[in-house]
């Protein structure tokens, strides 16, 4: 584990009624930390990407922060598929149209406007640029949260939920992930320099993140006019 990369000012923490308030800004490294409930706070309209190996717990996160902000998942996109195919067709072979798809209402969603929580599988580099641009366009931020559980662990998360990715496909989701890791380690947030920041949690931390917000900027203070004359 490397040391949070980040300054007081860069990342406000505050505290809630439910415990810290946290609005991450560079990289913010929380494996290792256990503790209390954490709520993470991003600006309004904020694209928040969650990634991981497949079994790290994204879809179990984003389901506990799924009442604040539209999930778009690619497993969403793949059953809808699979129910108007054959049993017996392969999914590799309607695999590029489950993709199209996916990416369509993704493009939908981002367009959108509104906050926006993303699944994604973290390898893909490409996406995060797409993501960052789009979103950037509408003066929104792009921020990605990134889980680090291990290839043991990820392995059991397919085993508990009964659906195993195959190997091939994990091995390079492991790959991939194994880079930006190393990338981070070595470079800090400017690794990854398409997000305003960078969240790093283990099993034991994502355990903390138990909601999410997306807050308007704060109304700026009046200015006070001059003071009355001695007539007024």
């Amino acid at each position: 584990m490397f040391a949070m990369d980040v300054r007081d000012e860069e990342k406000a923490v505050g505290e809630g009624a439910a415990g810290p308030v946290v609005s991450p800004r560079g990289l913010v490294d929380l494996r290792g930390q256990d503790g209390g409930p954490v709520l993470m706070s991003y600006p309004a309209g904020a694209v928040v990407v969650v990634s991981g190996l497949p079994g790290s717990g994204k879809s179990t996160l984003l389901r506990r922060w799924s009442g604040a902000a539209t999930v778009i998942d690619p497993r969403v996109s793949h059953v809808a598929c699979e129910a108007v195919m054959p049993a017996w067709l392969p999914y590799a072979v309607y695999r590029p149209w489950a993709r199209l798809r996916h990416f369509r209402r993704l493009y939908a969603e981002v367009r959108s406007g509104g906050p926006l929580l993303v699944h994604d599988c973290g390898s893909r580099s490409w996406m995060r640029r797409w993501l960052s641009w789009t979103v950037g366009r509408g003066g929104r931020e792009l921020h990605v949260v990134l889980l680090d559980v291990g290839a043991a662990e990820a392995l059991a998360g397919q085993e508990a939920r009964a659906r195993r990715a195959p190997r091939r496909v994990f091995a390079r989701h492991r790959q991939g992930l194994g880079r930006l890791l190393e990338t981070l380690r070595l470079h800090g947030p400017t690794a990854v320099r398409e997000s305003v920041s960078v969240v790093l949690l283990d099993r034991v931390s994502r355990e903390r993140l138990t909601a999410v917000e997306f807050t308007p900027p704060p109304a700026p203070h009046p200015t006070a006019g001059p003071l009355p004359g001695p007539g007024a």
